[in-house]
């Protein structure tokens, strides 16, 4: 920036002394929030947003802007002073610090445009920075990418998942900020001040680490500087701060985290205080006014090519995990924005098919499936389209990552392989059978599940451009093509595979269980009971009109099968869907922790198979 450190460093005191105040102003005037948590990084803040990053306030989505994330997403408050003081907003707004009406929320979410991902829920930001950076390289953007934790936060696994993946792909244009006060909500973190403890470890991971004191301006800049002209490696820059910085009657003190200055003697006597720690010398320098703006690079509209339509045989049999892994490879192809990510399972999700066309695009981030879906949430942000996939149980252990991803409404398309009892001999351990409950209690997750080939790529490509996060079940065992290549599917629809006028049931399936449900019906008619079949290929949104009018049709008499734990999958959707027509469902499902054995044997024990479904029809019927 063309001001010398003599007029700089005391323009950025100031600057920092106002983000402390409107901290404490905002939060007091919401009752709540966490001022001192605010307080303790104001000057890593205040020398990043008006010292080195390159943005532009008016424009917060320009696509070659530096990214800042606030993964100690309790210190919204300064985030959102900072960014006034750009002049993004006027300083009035602040003072509707979470309040109803305001998009200023107790912990940041894309609400706001100069918030890609939502925070707060610790130690995801620096997952999400790892999408950020690597979405800079896909578009070849010599952006950086900012993220600021906190030392309590840097318990969380997931941080060092992240921080072996952004080392391990050499991310130089990611830097880390921990502010190291010391304090966490109910005691002192693990580690407190002790500096060299948090070096030795990042410098383990691969990582270039500085150890600063966090309110000296001339040391932050010299950091900043220090990490821009490292190369081959990301940087984490340490920070020793103290809790509440400038108020001196809390700083270091325990029992203030989240509690906001009471309005009156208690606000009044802080302010008091940071008013004193204006520098006159500053000179009237408008630090806002000389935010470097990121250069202007002319980058073409991406115009996606037609997709490849399927190309199967009606009876040939193909798993949908391997019809995914060809749908996004053909996607690859078609769009620069797609991207896919892999936990180590790439050979059994099929995803190495999209490796072997794009591998430029194809992130690898081993057994770490926290930071697979945090790093696809900021590569989203930035633009991509980004298909994360592994065995559906394993999501399990990144479910916080999607309630965020739902938070942020990002395009996420996740794949989920190996789900349910019909993997086999793997065992429980293996059997994805609460990941539909998992991802539909998210209100904007979009749930397909496929049951053949060409279903499966062409719900691939429909997850791929439909907004929001998206969910895609596949299975392990190879089924029958059921459907033409030139077949269509609809987010939200459903196909009827067998009717008649004469239907005694409607059975509802989704994926393997469509297969069961088929043979049901060829059982059931040879006996002269004809039966509805649905494939249920849209479990959120599912298709409520089509529901209630096969129901109505088949006197009532609804039945779900699933792969899939009891409760709040395919049975609930669909119970949810027709009761206010006064409609009832007898569900079919697991019920019980499964064992190892062979699918079909699996299936069969635990009654979901084609002759528990004939039993249900009957019993419903009263035709035993």
């Amino acid at each position: 920036m063309p001001v010398d450190r003599s007029s700089l460093i005391p323009a950025l005191t100031n600057v920092a002394t106002r983000l402390r105040i409107d901290s404490l102003t905002s939060t007091s005037e919401a009752g709540s929030g966490h001022p001192t948590s605010c307080c303790s990084a104001a000057d890593l803040v205040a020398a990043l947003f008006f010292a080195e990053m390159r943005f532009d306030p008016k424009d917060p989505h320009n696509v070659d802007s530096d990214r800042f994330i606030l993964s100690k997403g309790h210190a919204a408050p300064l985030l959102y002073a900072a960014w006034a003081e750009s002049g993004a907003f006027d300083r009035s707004e602040l003072l509707k610090l979470r309040t109803l009406g305001s998009d200023l929320e107790g912990h940041p979410t894309p609400r706001l445009p100069f918030v890609d991902v939502a925070t707060g829920s610790l130690g995801q930001g620096i997952c999400a920075g790892i999408g950020c950076a690597l979405n800079a390289r896909r578009i070849k953007s010599d952006y950086r990418t900012f993220v600021l934790l906190g030392d309590g936060e840097s318990a969380e696994g997931s941080v060092w998942e992240a921080a072996d993946v952004a080392a391990m792909d050499g991310l130089d244009n990611l830097c880390g900020l921990t502010d190291v006060n010391a304090l966490g909500q109910s005691r002192a973190t693990m580690w407190q001040h002790d500096m060299e403890q948090f070096a030795r470890r990042w410098r383990a991971f691969g990582w270039h680490a500085i150890v600063i004191d966090g309110h000296d301006l001339n040391a932050i800049l010299d950091a900043y500087a220090e990490a821009r002209q490292t190369k081959g490696q990301p940087t984490m820059i340490l920070a020793r701060t103290i809790k509440g910085k400038g108020v001196s009657w809390v700083e270091g003190k325990d029992g203030w985290h989240g509690k906001a200055f009471k309005k009156g003697d208690e606000l009044d006597r802080a302010l008091a205080e940071l008013d004193k720690q204006f520098v006159p010398a500053a000179g009237g320098v408008d630090l806002a006014r000389q935010i470097p703006k990121p250069a202007a690079v002319a980058r073409p509209a991406v115009t996606p090519k037609p997709i490849a339509p399927p190309t199967y045989k009606l009876g040939e049999e193909v798993a949908t995990r391997e019809a995914y892994g060809a749908a996004i490879a053909k996607l690859a192809t078609a769009d620069p924005r797609v991207v896919a990510l892999d936990a180590d399972v790439k050979n059994s999700t099929f995803s190495d098919k999209f490796e072997k066309v794009a591998p430029e695009r194809f992130f690898e981030n081993f057994i770490a499936e926290q930071v697979m879906i945090g790093a696809s949430m900021g590569l989203a942000a930035r633009g991509a389209i980004p298909f994360p996939s592994t065995f559906a149980c394993f999501l399990s252990r990144a479910y916080d990552f999607i309630r965020m991803a739902a938070i942020s409404g990002v395009g996420i398309k996740m794949a989920g392989s190996h789900a349910g009892v019909s993997i086999g001999e793997d065992g429980p351990s293996q059997m994805a059978l609460e990941d539909l409950a998992m991802c539909r209690a998210e209100p904007n997750i979009t749930v397909l599940y496929p049951s053949d080939g060409v279903s499966a790529e062409r719900l691939v490509a429909l997850a791929a451009y439909h907004p929001g996060p998206a969910y895609i079940r596949t299975s392990r065992p190879k089924t029958p093509v059921i459907y033409s290549n030139e077949e269509t599917f609809a987010v939200g629809g459903l196909k009827v595979l067998r009717e008649s006028a004469n239907d005694v049931a409607t059975v509802i399936g989704a994926g393997i269980t469509v297969f069961e449900a088929l043979k049901a019906y060829d059982q059931l008619k040879t006996a002269g009971m004809p039966i509805r079949v649905i494939d249920l290929y849209s479990v959120s949104p599912v298709d409520r009109e089509g529901l209630v009018a096969a129901g109505r049709a088949t006197g009532g008499r609804l039945i779900t099968v699933e792969d899939h734990y009891a409760a709040g999958g395919i049975g609930d959707a669909v119970a949810e869907a027709v009761a206010d027509a006064g409609l009832t469902v007898h569900r079919l499902a697991v019920r019980e922790i499964p064992r190892s054995g062979k699918p079909d044997e699996l299936l069969d024990r635990f009654g979901i198979s084609a002759a528990h479904i004939a039993d249900a029809v009957r019993a419903l019927a009263g035709r035993r």
